[in-house]
Order: C-alpha cells, then sequence, then structure tokens
C-alpha cells in the first residue's frame, strides 16, 4: 500500500532554521535523488527540510491523467494523510514558521492535491512537472486557500504530465484564486531543470526574510 514509510531529514535543525520545507519525490524515485537533483543545488540558507519516502517508491499506482478509481483514491489518501502528518509535525518542531511544500512528478501532483484539501496549509507550493490527480470530470477536493502562492511549471512534451493536464491545473488553480506562477519549458527533459530550482530559493528567501512570496525568479 502506498504512504509514507519515513522522513529523511536534512539542512539544519528545524530549531535553528528560518523556514521549512517538504519536498516530496516522484514515481520510482528516493529523496537521496531528490537531495542530489535539487535541495544541493539549492543557495538558501537556514532551511530544515523534510523529504518523504514512499512505500514501493510510488504515492499511488495510476498514473496522474486516469480517471480516479476506488483503488486509486484509497492510495492516494494513504499518502495525502502521510503528508499532512510530515506537515503537521516538522512544524511542531519549529513553532510559527512559514513551510514551503515542493515535489517533483508525482510528487508534484500529491502536493498539488494535498494544497486542494484546504488542510495543513503551507505558506507556498512548487509543483515541479505536476497536475491534479484525475481528470477534471472527477470529483476532487476544490479548498485551496485563496492567494495561496503557488508555482506550477511542465516541460511541453513531459511523457508523464501532457500539457493538457497543466494547463487544466492552472485554470483550476486560477479559479481558486490562487497567487499563480507557472512555467513551460520547450523540450525539456523529465527533470527539475536550473529556473526551476532558482524559483525555489527565491520562495524559500522570501519566507525566510519574511517577505511575501514574490516568484520573481528569471526563466
Amino acid at each position: 500500500m502506498p504512504g509514507v514509510a519515513e522522513i529523511v531529514p536534512l539542512g539544519v535543525a528545524p530549531a535553528k532554521a528560518k523556514v521549512l520545507c517538504i519536498f516530496v519525490h516522484g514515481r520510482g524515485q528516493s529523496p537521496e535523488e531528490m537531495e542530489a537533483a535539487v535541495i544541493r543545488r539549492l543557495c538558501a540558507p537556514d532551511v530544515a527540510f523534510a523529504l518523504p519516502r514512499a512505500e514501493d517508491k510510488s504515492w499511488y499506482t495510476a498514473r496522474a491523467i486516469d480517471p480516479l478509481t476506488d483503488a486509486t483514491r484509497t492510495e492516494l489518501s494513504a499518502s495525502l494523510q502521510g503528508l499532512a502528518s510530515a506537515i503537521t509535525d516538522l512544524r511542531a518542531k519549529a513553532p510559527g514558521l512559514p513551510l514551503v511544500l515542493a515535489g517533483f512528478s508525482q510528487g508534484a501532483c500529491l502536493s498539488l492535491e494535498h494544497a486542494f484539501t484546504g488542510q495543513a496549509t503551507p505558506q507556498a507550493v512548487a509543483a515541479f512537472t505536476g497536475c491534479r490527480v484525475g481528470p477534471p470530470g472527477d470529483d476532487r477536493p476544490a479548498n485551496l486557500p485563496s492567494g495561496l502562492p503557488v508555482y506550477l511549471s511542465a516541460g511541453s512534451d513531459d511523457p508523464w504530465i501532457p500539457i493538457k493536464a497543466f494547463a487544466e491545473t492552472a485554470a483550476a488553480l486560477g479559479q481558486a484564486e490562487a497567487k499563480l506562477r507557472c512555467d513551460v519549458f520547450p523540450g525539456r527533459p523529465h527533470e527539475v531543470s536550473v529556473p526551476e530550482i532558482a524559483l525555489l530559493d527565491s520562495l524559500l528567501a522570501d519566507l525566510a526574510a519574511g517577505r511575501p512570496s514574490r516568484m520573481e525568479a528569471p526563466r
């Protein structure tokens, strides 16, 4: 059964941090791969990171664009409960600090679904190559807090997140009145790129300094 197997802490201790970040890996990946591909490439200091590890390296079995079956809903619910607990637990170690929820691919999709539940709301979301789970006609949570800063990115021809699903998600975020920035990268491989890492850096730096999330990193 998918869900959170463990949490890998990185960065500074929460008691010494100025900002918190949970980064969720993609399908078939691990916290260690996200550490190498993303965390080590960030410049923002004073960040306490928590990287959840999925059971069997997957947060749910289906593709994000597949219709929501009972089995997928059960798996998604288990992973979302684990993610909400990870947010609550990290915040308990550093009360009052802002928290960024970020993820790549399936981890980005899970992060978006968590944000739409309206529970344990982060101060910002960075969804690298993500979309909502399930097609627009399916019954899905729609409780995204108004004004939540959200960064959403995609490749123009990504094998896992079609540009149509990305666009539908951007529309849903806009309708929910998110503070939204979107980037599409032509021909980009299925990976986190330099501009996306710079964007996450800017989110962390703004929140650590007590500023609103401006999402002004160059593309």
